[in-house]
């Protein structure tokens, strides 16, 4: 038996990185899993791979309409919603002085504003499963902020908190549905590929190397390790963890 059989996810930003990653996770343990993303293209080749156990779904996490409709063709595939993960986002540099309005406004709009019109889109058919499970990507950096990541480090930590007070909302009112964050560090993914060629000066293995060393552990993070943090969030192992915070950075939160 898996530890998700009869089990059906809605996931964003599933057609590369941490949402593929999870996606995979996810059917290898037997759910069912809507594979949602803006990259059509990208997406389609994912759920190939993933197989019939893979629905791909183009999704806007910025609009409601879109969510909404992301979420009926959920149900209409598959019948049911039991699980949730917000895992599209983006990240820009820029500090307090040099981030523009449009950057600041695009990081509110995919990696808060999304969460929220997902987790509320979700909610009704996560509500009537009876055993319903949030979990949203947040990250290190909105632990421990970066200097020249302000919009970055605003938005997410921004989520985790949202994702603790719809926690303590569904607690507080008996409602099955658990919320929790995850939060990685530098993980191997297209979004650290692009800054590897944003450091002047350096090589992509010296940029690697500066993204490593914010790690104690030594290295940078893999998609799948993340993803299985996600997996135990939304099964039935976490039973009882709802508004946790669970870092997957080599201790970069708290290191020296």
């Amino acid at each position: 038996m898996g530890m998700l059989d009869g089990r059906v996810a809605l996931i964003t930003g599933a057609a590369g990185g941490i949402g593929a990653a999870s996606a995979e996770a996810m059917i290898t343990q037997g759910a069912r899993v809507a594979c949602a993303d803006l990259d059509r293209a990208r997406l389609e080749e994912t759920v190939a791979r993933l197989g019939p156990g893979a629905l791909a779904l183009t999704l806007d996490v910025t609009s409601r309409a879109s969510w909404a409709a992301a979420v009926d063709a959920t149900l209409a595939a598959f019948g049911r919603l039991d699980i949730l993960v917000n895992s599209a986002g983006i990240s820009e540099p820029g500090s307090i002085e040099d981030m523009s309005d449009d950057s600041w406004n695009r990081h509110i709009a995919i990696n808060l504003n999304g969460v929220m019109y997902g987790m509320q889109a979700a909610t009704p058919a996560l509500k009537a499963g009876g055993n319903g499970s949030i979990v949203n990507i947040a990250s290190m950096l909105s632990i421990r902020p970066g200097g020249i990541f302000t919009a970055y480090c605003a938005s997410k930590a921004g989520m985790a908190h949202m994702s603790k007070a719809a926690a303590l909302h569904f607690a507080n009112n008996r409602i099955p549905v658990r919320v929790n964050t995850v939060h990685p560090g530098a993980i191997e993914t297209p979004m650290l590929d692009r800054y590897l060629d944003l450091n002047p000066g350096l090589t992509r293995e010296q940029a690697y190397e500066g993204f490593a060393a914010n790690h104690p552990v030594g290295r940078v993070g893999k998609a799948h390790e993340v993803a299985a943090a996600v997996l135990w969030l939304a099964s039935d192992a976490s039973s009882f963890t709802t508004g946790a915070e669970i870092p997957v950075d080599g201790a970069g939160h708290i290191r020296d």
